[in-house]
């Protein structure tokens, strides 16, 4: 039987798929899975699924969003000018000698 493996490098992280094993049962499937998806990498847990209980659609079953072309919402997609950048210099020099005057630094 296959087992899917999902690793977890730091508590409260997400687990992300890290392989499989072949293993005849659960525990079998834990302990093959420690050691060759736990033991060279930071890990926190791993989680063993039987490959035949993972549900999948695809794009042939659902339309999924993100269709849209929104690249307007990156900042990437934006072409600069230097006028703008030297109103964040500006906004950092006021920043800074503001809190000259304060004492922070």
């Amino acid at each position: 039987m296959i087992w899917e493996v999902f690793r977890q490098e730091k508590v409260g992280g997400y687990h992300t798929h890290c392989g499989n094993v072949h293993a005849p049962d659960r525990e079998m499937a834990k302990q093959f899975a420690a050691v060759q998806h736990g033991r060279r990498k930071p890990t926190n847990s791993i989680w063993v699924v039987p490959r035949d209980e993972i549900g999948e659609i695809d794009a042939e079953d659902v339309a999924f969003g993100g269709t849209t072309d929104k690249a307007y919402r990156w900042a990437t997609a934006y072409n600069t000018t230097g006028t703008d950048a030297r109103e964040v210099v500006e906004s950092e020099d006021e920043q800074a000698t503001a809190e000259k005057q304060r004492g922070d630094d």
